[in-house]
């Protein structure tokens, strides 16, 4: 019985912090890290603050597993569907359509979670600041990886440089991102789009995984 007991306030405990985190990211999209309040929390969610207290502790705390929350649901509607197709240039133009369609859908409300973040915290020092790098580092190295693959496959040329095309696609999308946020307009998606489509096809020796034109 204390085993069931234990359990059962294991399996709240867990409940709570999904149900705080899953509002966590919505506000910090959209007003930033620096938004967040575990006694705000509480408020808006009708919890105890003791309790919410407890699941994070301070509100670095909750600013950490707020992005950690916020990875999941990026690699979810991000990375995951492009993991899911062979290696090759679908996979890479996935990837951008993937990202694309994560900021107009309003995954976050506001746009994308870490565009937002990581300006508020790219000058500043400390565990979150070295979080939100380390994340985009790796968000950099799976776009640069997928080229790569699409080079072995055969798709893209060898002798294109990935590390520049990485970061012309990326640059692409978050303009798009930025755009649309800003102006809550949403054809900047579709010039985004046909910007990247233009670029795999200049670097691409089989174009035929992408659109036609």
């Amino acid at each position: 019985m204390a085993e069931a007991r234990t359990d059962g306030r294991i399996a709240r405990g867990n409940q709570t912090r999904q149900l705080v985190l899953k509002r966590a990211v919505e506000i910090a999209s959209v007003e930033g890290l620096e938004g967040l309040s575990l006694g705000r929390l509480s408020t808006e969610l009708k919890l105890s603050k003791s309790g919410v207290f407890a699941l994070f502790g301070s509100k670095e705390e909750l600013q950490l597993a707020t992005v950690g929350a916020a990875v999941k649901i990026y690699v979810e509607h991000v990375v995951q569907p492009a993991r899911d197709l062979p290696a090759g240039l679908g996979r890479l133009w996935q990837v951008c359509a993937g990202w694309l369609d994560y900021s107009r859908q309003r995954v976050f409300p506001g746009g994308c979670f870490f565009y937002s973040v990581s300006a508020e915290y790219d000058a500043r020092e400390g565990k979150v600041h070295d979080t939100l790098a380390a994340a985009r580092t790796n968000w950099f190295a799976f776009v640069e990886q997928t080229v790569h693959e699409a080079q072995q496959s055969g798709e893209v040329e060898a002798e294109a440089d990935a590390a520049q095309l990485t970061f012309e696609l990326i640059a692409l999308m978050e303009m798009a991102n930025a755009e649309s946020v800003l102006h809550n307009e949403f054809t900047c998606y579709d010039k985004a789009a046909k910007g990247i489509l233009n670029r795999l096809r200049a670097v691409a020796t089989d174009a035929s995984p992408l659109p036609a034109p």
